[in-house]
């Protein structure tokens, strides 16, 4: 695959958002944490999800952010990260719904979600 093309700029915009949302700003306050968290952790905590889940969600999201981007130049199971991220938005969207969050935190999951989606349908 070409690199510069569409489903691989989307691989990186969303390999790169998952990274650095689990590894460098998962302490951090963000205006699009669910409930009223301050962290990636407390918002599974709002979500009422076991403590396991934010391990198990971490590691697939990490996962899966490292496929996709090294899948533009490596041969890697580039749909089935897109799908298990595509999955995990669709989970990420109901949380927000769940505990009553304004539409505009559901913003960053519903990108994600489109982008996942646009991966497996342009490759």
């Amino acid at each position: 695959m070409t690199w510069l093309s569409i489903p691989a700029v989307l691989q990186i915009i969303v390999g790169m958002g998952l990274l650095n949302v689990w590894l460098l700003r998962a302490k951090s306050s963000t205006a699009y944490r669910g409930g009223a968290a301050t962290s990636l952790k407390e918002e599974f905590q709002a979500y009422g999800l076991p403590e396991v889940a934010f391990y198990v969600v971490g590691v697939l999201k990490i996962t899966a952010g490292v496929i996709l981007i090294a899948g533009v130049w490596v041969p890697l199971p580039v749909e089935l990260a897109a799908g298990v991220v595509a999955a995990l938005m669709v989970g990420a969207l109901a949380m927000h719904v769940k505990v009553g969050d304004l539409l505009m935190k559901s913003v960053p999951a519903a990108l994600m979600l489109v982008m996942s989606v646009a991966i497996l349908l342009l490759r």
